[in-house]
């Protein structure tokens, strides 16, 4: 991985779900001391992603093919992931 966790996870979300829109930002300071923060200031992240691969899928399939891109990250680095993911026309 190169650069910041925030850019492997835009880099990533944009090469397996080609979104529309994809805002990734980085929460980690809001939990400073608190359980999970492993003090790299890169562990609690919040996205929102608009893709067409999320069309006709659960709000849950739709959280499993985000983890499946990120699930390295998930087991190591990132602690939180909250995820808005949207299809073309949702309200988001």
């Amino acid at each position: 991985m190169t650069g910041t966790v925030a850019e492997e996870i835009g880099r990533r979300l944009r090469a397996g779900l080609a979104p529309i829109r994809l805002e990734v930002v980085n929460e980690s300071a809001l939990h400073a001391g608190h359980a999970g923060d492993d003090g790299s200031g890169e562990s609690h992240f919040r996205v929102l992603v608009e893709s067409t691969a999320f069309t006709g899928a659960s709000r849950v399939a739709r959280q499993r093919m985000v983890n499946a891109l990120l699930a390295d990250l998930l087991a190591g680095r990132v602690h939180a992931l909250a995820l808005r993911c949207l299809a073309p026309g949702e309200d988001g």
